[in-house]
């Protein structure tokens, strides 16, 4: 179905074959990223683990452009984390101190690693990866700094005013830090060459729809617990990929 949607496009072609050549550069640098992570802080011990697993696939999958722009996101998101510590602390909203666990490293970075390596045989999915990630980004800065920054919070489905950190709330700091690191990541994407730069505003927009789709999710089914954020985190990512492909499709 992918193919045909891209049939007759001008998306870009790389090789159709697996890079074994990357896998020992690929195991070294993506196991000291691990260590990275654990030792800053942004990671557990088990999200170290799976944070190197996914990063070498990433790196496998789409060369060292894929892998800078995963380090991109997690900069980034490291960042943010530690904007309004204190007032997030306070209100029972700030980041573990030990870092995000396995589960939600997989979460935020998982459709990522997958569509990345579908992108081997089906390169217009390497689209769909960058715009994973730009979600990822954008959901963390968005939420992080709307936390840290927001006085107000207003559910997406209703409007209706909110305390900040409720499922499915946004403000204006969090949508705005949400937009620019969406774009951020996407504009990482191509200036490392991993995605053509005409497409860094279709993939900046699909990160910026999926935090609207997450924030959908947060309002419904998170609020009544039929999933949880981690299930929620998951399918925006995937969403962002499948948005960004449509763009491109259509662009």
């Amino acid at each position: 179905m992918i193919a045909m949607l891209f049939a007759g496009s001008d998306v870009w072609l790389l090789d159709h074959r697996l890079p074994m050549d990357r896998i020992p550069t690929a195991i070294v640098i993506t196991g000291l990223f691990g260590v990275a992570g654990y030792l800053s802080r942004g990671v557990s011990k088990s999200g170290a683990v799976v944070g190197a697993l996914l990063a070498f696939t990433l790196y496998l999958s789409g060369g060292p452009p894929a892998f800078v722009t995963l380090l991109g996101v997690f900069v980034l998101t490291w960042v943010v984390t530690r904007i309004g510590y204190m007032r997030k602390a306070s209100m029972g909203l700030a980041e573990n101190k030990q870092g995000r666990d396995a589960r939600q490293v997989f979460a935020n970075v998982g459709a990522a690693a997958g569509f990345a390596l579908a992108g081997i045989f089906l390169p217009a999915l390497q689209i769909a990866a960058a715009a994973a990630l730009a979600e990822a980004a954008a959901d963390t800065a968005s939420s992080e700094c709307g936390e840290a920054l927001g006085r107000r919070a207003y559910l997406i489905t209703t409007m209706q005013r909110v305390d900040v950190g409720v499922d499915g709330g946004i403000s204006l700091p969090g949508t705005l830090a949400g937009l620019i690191a969406a774009f951020l990541i996407a504009a990482v994407a191509a200036s490392s060459n991993w995605i053509p730069a005409r497409y860094v505003p279709l993939v900046g927009i699909a990160g910026c729809l999926g935090t609207l789709i997450d924030s959908l999710l947060g309002a419904t089914l998170e609020r009544r617990g039929s999933i949880g954020n981690n299930a929620v985190n998951f399918a925006s990512t995937i969403a962002a990929g499948l948005l960004a492909l449509l763009l491109v499709h259509f662009h």
